[in-house]
């Protein structure tokens, strides 16, 4: 399925620095777009994105999948210190949860 501009993950933040609003796409983290509106920012953002998508397709290169459309098992590996997985263990039987409970409600 053909990735279209409006799937991608787009953010739109006030800049202090750049008196102005900034948009940015968590796919393409070298674009922005900044404007004096946020409207104007995060349409700006989107054709950009369209733009770089029709200048990849047509060179044949390989398009990001927006976060939208990829799939997520629900479980991922973490590494932490033999200390620290010690006292989330501790923590953990303390309040008569498991451990995945306790780090799933941390994030």
């Amino acid at each position: 399925m053909a990735s279209r501009a409006e799937d991608y993950a787009y953010r739109v933040l006030w800049s202090q620095e750049d008196g102005a609003y900034v948009a940015t796409v968590a796919e393409f983290p070298s674009l922005s777009c900044v404007e004096e509106n946020q409207a104007d920012a995060f349409f700006g953002i989107v054709d950009v994105v369209t733009a770089v998508l029709e200048d990849m397709s047509e060179a044949g290169e390989e398009i990001p999948v927006p976060f939208s459309n990829r799939h997520y098992s629900g479980k991922f590996a973490l590494r932490i210190p033999p200390e620290k997985h010690r006292q989330l263990a501790i923590e953990a039987a303390e309040q008569h949860v498991s451990l995945n409970q306790l780090v799933v409600s941390r994030l």
